[in-house]
Parts: C-alpha cells; sequence; structure tokens
C-alpha cells in the first residue's frame, strides 16, 4: 500500500493511481535507506563549482581523475563542499544534455569508479535531464520500431494542432517529423530535433525517471538537479508552462527522495521570471528544496554598467525563502548564458536594451526565442561573466579582476548556497574560436582545458586568470569561517544610496553578524558609520580594523565583509 500523500500526488497527476506506479514505487519505497540521524541539509561551508566531466584532459587518464587530481592539488577541498558535473552520460548533442543511456557514464570521460574517487573529497551534484532524451536513446528506436513497451513514451501531434500558446525557450520548431513503423509522426521536441521530450502523461515515463532518481542519489549525488523541469508536463491549449501537474510531479521526486534516500536536495532549473521561478519552493516543506537565483546575475551585470545599485537593492529586499527546509542557489555564470526572462517586471525595456549592446560590445552574443505573437526577444546573453562586466580593451588587468571579484564577493555572501562555474574560478575569456567551430553561442563559455594550458594560464602572478584565481581562493577561504553566511542566516538589506552602492546584514539566530557593503562604481564612496551596528568595524577581507564613529570609505568596486571579530 502505498501512504496517502503518495497516493494525493498521484491522483493529482493522472486522476487516478496508475497500477505500474502503485507497485513501483512500492518496491522503491520497500528498499529504502536506514536513516539513523537526520543531517543538517547545509551550512556556512557549502559552496558548489560546477563543472564539466570532461573539463580538464591530462595525458592517458580519464578527464575525470585529470579533474579530481587538478581540484586536490590546488588544495579545492578545502574550500569548496560540492563538485556538481553536469551530464557526464553518452550523448549526441547540446554539450550532454541531449542523454543516450542514463545509468551510463560516457567512456570518453571516465567511470562510476572515477566519480566514486572524486566524492571521496567531495559531495556531489547530478542533473537529471528529465524533459527530454536523444533521439538515440533507446526508448526512441523502441518508440519508432513500433515496441510496445515503449508506445506513449513520446509526444505525436498533428502538425495542423494550434500550439501558438506554448512558451518557447528557442527559435526552433516546436515539432520535428520522424519516420516510424507506422508513418510520419510528428514529435514534440521542446530544445532541439535531438532532444525529444518524454511523455509524463505516460506512468511507466514518470517511473522510468524515479526509478533514475534514485538511483543518482544512491551514486553518491547529495544535490540533483532537475534539468528544465518547468517544461515537464504538456497540454494542448495551455502554454504547457508550471502546469499544475509539473508541480505536483516535483513534489512526487521530493516525497521519494525523502523516503527512499533522505537527505538528498532537490534544485530545480527553471530560468524565468522571479515569481514563477521561486513558485517551485511550493509551501517550504513539499516541493524543491532549492532554486537557482536567475535575476542575480543580469542584476549584477544591470547595476555595473547603469551606474544604479537601486534596483538589485530593492529586488533583494524582496526575496525570503518560505521556509528553513528553502533556500536559494546563488550563481553568476553557468554553462548556460546569462538569462534575460528572470529580469521580467524588475528592469525597464531600455535597461535591458543596454545590457544587450554591453554584451556585443564584449565580444559577446545574444540568443533570442519566439513569443506567442512571432515576434523574438533577448533569451540568453552568452558570454564569459568575466568579459561581461568590463571590457578588456578598457581596463587594466587589476582593474578587471577587482570589478569581476566584487560581483563574485556579493554572490558569495548573500542569502543562499552559493555556486561557482569552473570557468569563474579561473577568469576564462571568452572562447570565440569555439562559438566559430561549433556554430553554437553557448560554447563561448564551455572551454575545455588541457592541464598544462590550465597550469600555463594560471602560471604568470600578475595575469588577470591568477588574479581571479588567488582573489577567489582568498573569498572562499573567508567565507567558509563565517557562520553568518550560513543559508538560514537572515539578511536584511540596507537602504544606502543607489549610486553603486549595496549593502546588507547576514545574522545568525545567536546573533552573529556580518556586514556586506559594495561599492559597484567607478568612483570612491561613503557610507554613513550609523547605517550599520557600530560593533561591525573588523574588516574580514582586507584584515582591517575601522573606527566605530567614522565614515566608511569604499574604493571603486570594493568589498567589504565587517564583523565584530
Amino acid at each position: 500500500m502505498l501512504d496517502a500523500k503518495t497516493t494525493q500526488l498521484l491522483t493529482e497527476i493522472y486522476g487516478n493511481v496508475p497500477q505500474v506506479l502503485q507497485s513501483g514505487l512500492a518496491d522503491l519505497f520497500d528498499s529504502a535507506s536506514e536513516n539513523e540521524t537526520e543531517a543538517e541539509l547545509w551550512n556556512e561551508q557549502d559552496v558548489v563549482l560546477i563543472t564539466y566531466a570532461d573539463q580538464i584532459r591530462s595525458g592517458d587518464i580519464s578527464p575525470l581523475r585529470a579533474q579530481n587530481e587538478w581540484l586536490l592539488d590546488q588544495l579545492l577541498d578545502e574550500v569548496i563542499s560540492t563538485v556538481h558535473l553536469l551530464p557526464f552520460c553518452p550523448y549526441t548533442s547540446d554539450d550532454g544534455f541531449s542523454v543516450v543511456d542514463y545509468l551510463a557514464v560516457d567512456p570518453e570521460v571516465g567511470t562510476w569508479t572515477d566519480i566514486s574517487n572524486l566524492g571521496d573529497g567531495f559531495s556531489l551534484m547530478f542533473d537529471l535531464v528529465l524533459n527530454h532524451a536523444s533521439q538515440k536513446h533507446a526508448w526512441f528506436a523502441g518508440y519508432l520500431a513500433g515496441d510496445p513497451q515503449y508506445a506513449d513514451f513520446f509526444i505525436d501531434v498533428d502538425p495542423a494542432t494550434d500550439l501558438s500558446e506554448v512558451v518557447r525557450p528557442r527559435s526552433l520548431p516546436l515539432l520535428t517529423p520522424f519516420e516510424t513503423e507506422s508513418g510520419t509522426k510528428h514529435i514534440w521536441t521542446t530544445f532541439s530535433p535531438d532532444q525529444v521530450d518524454l511523455n509524463y502523461a505516460n506512468p511507466k515515463v514518470m517511473l522510468a525517471m524515479l526509478e533514475t532518481l534514485v538511483e543518482y542519489a544512491r551514486r553518491g549525488s547529495r544535490i540533483v538537479r532537475l534539468d528544465a523541469v518547468a517544461f515537464l508536463w504538456k497540454q494542448i491549449g495551455t502554454n504547457c508552462l508550471h502546469l499544475p501537474q509539473t508541480h505536483a510531479a516535483v513534489k512526487l521526486m521530493r516525497h521519494v527522495l525523502d523516503r527512499v534516500v533522505p537527505g538528498t536536495i532537490i534544485l530545480t532549473e527553471t530560468n524565468v521570471p522571479h515569481a514563477e521561478n521561486i513558485s517551485y519552493l511550493g509551501d517550504g516543506t513539499d516541493e524543491a528544496h532549492m532554486v537557482y537565483q536567475f535575476s542575480l546575475p543580469p542584476l549584477l551585470l544591470d547595476a555595473i554598467h547603469s551606474n544604479d545599485t537601486s534596483v538589485i537593492r530593492d529586488w533583494l529586499s524582496s526575496l525570503k525563502p518560505p521556509s528553513d527546509e528553502t533556500t536559494f542557489f546563488n550563481f553568476t555564470a553557468s554553462h548556460d548564458g546569462v538569462g534575460m526572462r528572470p529580469l521580467e517586471g524588475i528592469v525597464s525595456a531600455e535597461r535591458v536594451e543596454n545590457l544587450v549592446d554591453v554584451v556585443k560590445e564584449h565580444g559577446g552574443r545574444v540568443s533570442m526565442r519566439s513569443k506567442p505573437d512571432g515576434s523574438e526577444s533577448p533569451y540568453e546573453l552568452n558570454i564569459a561573466y568575466i568579459d561581461a562586466v568590463a571590457n578588456r580593451n578598457e581596463v587594466s588587468e587589476a582593474e578587471h579582476a577587482r570589478r569581476f571579484l566584487a560581483t563574485q564577493a556579493i554572490m558569495l555572501s548573500i542569502q543562499g548556497m552559493p555556486a561557482i562555474y569552473f570557468h569563474s574560478l579561473v577568469g576564462t575569456p571568452n572562447d570565440q574560436a569555439g562559438v566559430e567551430q561549433s556554430g553554437q553561442n553557448r560554447r563561448i563559455n564551455r572551454h575545455k582545458y588541457d592541464r598544462s594550458e590550465l597550469d600555463s594560464a594560471l602560471w604568470e602572478p600578475h595575469s588577470l586568470q591568477r588574479r581571479v584565481f588567488d582573489g577567489y581562493r582568498r573569498l572562499l577561504e573567508v567565507r567558509c569561517q563565517q557562520k553568518a553566511f550560513h543559508p538560514r542566516a537572515s539578511q536584511t538589506v540596507l537602504d544606502l544610496p543607489g549610486d553603486g552602492l549595496l549593502g546588507f546584514v547576514r545574522e545568525t539566530n545567536d546573533g552573529q553578524k556580518i556586514a556586506v557593503l559594495a561599492n559597484l562604481s567607478s568612483d570612491a564612496r561613503v557610507v554613513d558609520a550609523s547605517m550599520i551596528d557600530e560593533t561591525l568595524r573588523f574588516d574580514e577581507l582586507a584584515q582591517q580594523r575601522l573606527f566605530a564613529d567614522d565614515p566608511i570609505p569604499m574604493r571603486p568596486f570594493q568589498v567589504r565583509w565587517l564583523s565584530s571579530d
């Protein structure tokens, strides 16, 4: 027998309890892990590194082993708690996000043993690419061949159907024709012709993905990222985004993990406007544990390039996780570009256009999406974040590093769990050759390193990449020692002038505080000392004590973390 919550969620999704899920979930629950003690979900030492499984190659060893060795050689296990391995399964396109076999490791990157060895020094985070699979997946091959086992695993739609309401993430056809045993079928492909959407209306698909989710957790994935989950459920006549069945499915995944592999954290990836994004936190106890802070990367860029910090200040003031069991997943860069939809309702169209122009001037690209009315709008800014903050032809390497590290210091200190993209950690510039070779805008910040190339790039003490790497390392060393940066610590935004200044105070339940002050302008600023507690005068970053009543000076692009020491 299934418990009442499972029965309720299945009924919300399917209108009943499908037999295949009743028996399949009963088997999963019977295999549940013993949970002797309930561990804390997260703490101030949690920092995630986002990286590809083949990010570093070295000689004849596997890329997974090569990266593990590099991370340990750099002693990064002392300041990074978790490694997020972007999709490492066999794939056919989209740098891993078109999966051929969910339960295999691509032999080009390594083995499950390599992943287990990485897990000896770090916690792990995996991607569950659950909206779609590769057209080369065995399920789709069976579907095309008419195998009844895979009937209705995918979504066949008459091309004459009105699908104009469906939200499109990219300017590509929604349906792709395929020849099957029973003739031509037009299959739903949200992201590309090679990425065929799975049909969760078929309970066999739901069970297969729930079993995969559990297997990932058992393979060591402390955090599981639900990729493109907002598109999961399709219902013709709707926008097919954030449908009630989708939210119920995420709740079901949370409930299954809580029962079978307790302590596993669910992170939803929904690159949409802020209010829609945080809806996946549910009531604070029943859906995702974390959501990406998608508005943060473009808002930081907007603040720097508009010389106006009032928008990001007001946005930060509005943030509050719904419970102690939820938090934000903070980042500025990832394998994707900087999403623009998360600025909707926050930033004016004029300032959005300004960001687009800045990115183009700094060597970046702009990806567009189709809107229901047939028009297009900027969907994503494709650029290395270090090149987004400054034009390397106009500033010195020292100033460039200061600008970039200021954005990272803010990201590391706001409420939530911070995540660092590998290329931000080592200051990788725009990979123009990658874009030209692939024809894909996103390749601009997906450069893969040979270890000798990476070591060489970080060897020169005064190079931009070395300045960034050393500065980032310093930020992480200090951050991990501050209990006030615990995800559960409160956050109070300071009412500072919006001429480049930004500030907030983090505080634990037992009264430990850190005041974060930032100057995101090219000019020196001063903060009124009365704005923060007079005991908070020791700058943990500069290792400098300030006088209690004196105005607090802020150099251009300086960030202070002020404690009571």
